[in-house]
């Protein structure tokens, strides 16, 4: 089994996010192991062990890929945060603007879109129009900073003052995650009608998933992202 302890180079997502590999433990072999231990064995040769893992993952017995757990340090927009943290089964600990003064980094998109009532479907604004709402925007990201530090300068607590800061924040965490509870998350967060902007994290996610794991993430690929059927 694998435990990498050292961080991992951070991938920036957006315009201030990241999301960094801090810790992992288990791996493939551990999902055979803690498979095996029901009839009181363990690994064997890779060919037996990876048809394994693609047996349990497509008959639903999925404990045994609780076994292996990720720790990531995410940086995200507040309300992508917000969508995050609704996957209940995993830890997080977020930074607190009770404690901390809040730094000025704002998710400004580089493209609008336009709202539309079913299905999660979007267009894009005209250019100009496009443009004239980002300055805007922009305008009043500026407007709500320069209250923000006002309110600190003149004495208000930080946990007042962070209450004029808008949902674009970037807010960060550590979130630690067995690969069950993170297959998913991704299955969730990369489909199409998930929000563009979460979406780019499960993408990331997705990618460190397929290296850590590679067998899981194959047969995670195979039946339950494309669906297929197990045949021996």
């Amino acid at each position: 089994m694998e435990r990498q302890s050292v961080e991992s180079a951070e991938t920036q997502v957006l315009d201030f996010g990241l999301v960094r590999l801090v810790d992992f433990m288990g791996g493939d072999a551990a999902v055979v192991q803690s498979a095996r231990v029901s009839f009181g064995k363990g690994i064997t040769d890779d060919e037996r062990d990876r048809k394994l893992v693609f047996f349990l993952l497509a008959n639903g017995h999925e404990t045994p890929f609780e076994h292996s757990v990720f720790k990531f340090h995410i940086k995200c927009p507040i309300f992508v945060a917000r969508q995050w943290f609704r996957h209940r089964m995993a830890s997080y600990n977020e930074i607190s603007g009770r404690y901390t003064e809040m730094k000025e980094e704002l998710c400004l998109p580089e493209r609008l879109r336009t709202q539309k009532a079913r299905n999660y479907q979007y267009d894009e604004l005209d250019a100009d129009l496009n443009d004239e709402l980002k300055q805007k925007i922009s305008d009043h990201y500026d407007a709500s900073f320069r209250l923000y530090r006002e309110l600190l300068e003149k004495g208000v607590a930080k946990e007042q003052s962070r209450i004029v800061l808008p949902l674009s924040l970037y807010t960060q965490f550590y979130w630690t995650i067995n690969s069950r509870s993170l297959m998913n998350f991704v299955k969730l967060r990369i489909e199409a009608h998930a929000q563009y902007e979460i979406r780019q994290y499960a993408e990331v996610i997705n990618e460190i998933f397929r290296e850590k794991m590679p067998w899981t993430h194959a047969a995670f690929q195979k039946y339950v992202i494309s669906g297929e059927k197990w045949c021996e």
